[in-house]
């Protein structure tokens, strides 16, 4: 099957995917900012720049979206159907690199936490990640 948009105008629809204040990771700032909990958005300090900061909780949280993490099983995690090596080749060296972000972030010393753009939907998967974060919890 080929794209049913020339060029031209699928370069400039993926030019306007933002990497930053995405929909799904201004809801689950929202959510954790009425919770009580307060954070700090990303810090280049750290590896892979996350998305929230916890610091008082030693926390970091990760807002993935799905197409370009490639959840696994998650409708969104589509693959174009032209130029599908580059698009391979894009899709692995992000979670290639979303994986050693994630080392070197434990490695450190932080705790890691993942919620899909998918997940962002439900407010209660949200709360229920944000509170695992509240509590010191090792758990995600």
């Amino acid at each position: 099957m080929t794209d049913r948009l020339t060029p031209e105008r699928r370069s400039w629809l993926m030019s306007r995917v933002r990497s930053k204040n995405t929909s799904p990771e201004i809801r689950v700032r929202r959510l954790a900012h009425a919770m009580g909990l307060r954070f700090r958005l990303y810090r280049n300090d750290l590896p892979g720049r996350p998305d929230l900061v916890f610091p008082r909780h030693r926390a970091v949280l990760f807002v993935h979206g799905c197409f370009w993490h490639r959840h696994s099983g998650c409708a969104k995690a589509s693959t174009p159907k032209s130029r599908m090596e580059f698009w391979r080749t894009k899709f692995e060296l992000n979670v290639e690199r979303d994986r050693q972000n994630e080392a070197m972030l434990l490695a450190l010393g932080w705790r890691v936490f993942i919620i899909w753009e998918c997940e962002t939907k439900s407010e209660q998967k949200i709360r229920s990640l944000l509170s695992g974060i509240a509590q010191n919890s090792f758990e995600h």
